[in-house]
């Protein structure tokens, strides 16, 4: 599985350094599901993709959805587990982070994000 930083351009800032590529039905469906928690600096891309649930989670997680120009169309920080779905209508990728990156990265609505190295 290929691995990826994620780079808020607007802010000059991080969100993670490592975070894991999921484009299959399955990887996508299965997402987070069944890890013990997500560790610091790491996180998880679902493309396609434009939402989300937290049934079976075990941990709350920080949620950017994206569009196809790099784009951030929605946030929910603290999404916690057995909540109901998710999402932005325009996103085109989701990006599943540990809690308190958005507010680290100072990530807002409009902000243009960068995946290193481009996957899409």
């Amino acid at each position: 599985m290929s691995q990826h930083a994620i780079r808020n351009l607007t802010r000059n800032s991080n969100l993670v350094e490592y975070a894991e590529f999921a484009n299959s039905f399955l990887s996508r469906g299965m997402g987070l599901m069944g890890r013990k928690h997500l560790p610091a600096n790491t996180g998880l891309i679902l493309y396609p993709n434009n939402n989300i649930h937290m049934f079976f989670m075990r941990f709350a997680i920080d949620v950017i959805f994206v569009d196809r120009q790099h784009q951030v169309v929605g946030l929910r920080e603290n999404f916690k587990p057995w909540r109901p779905f998710a999402g932005a209508a325009k996103a085109r990728y989701t990006l599943e982070l540990p809690v308190g990156v958005i507010q680290q990265s100072q990530t807002q609505l409009g902000d243009q994000l960068a995946v290193v190295p481009a996957i899409f």
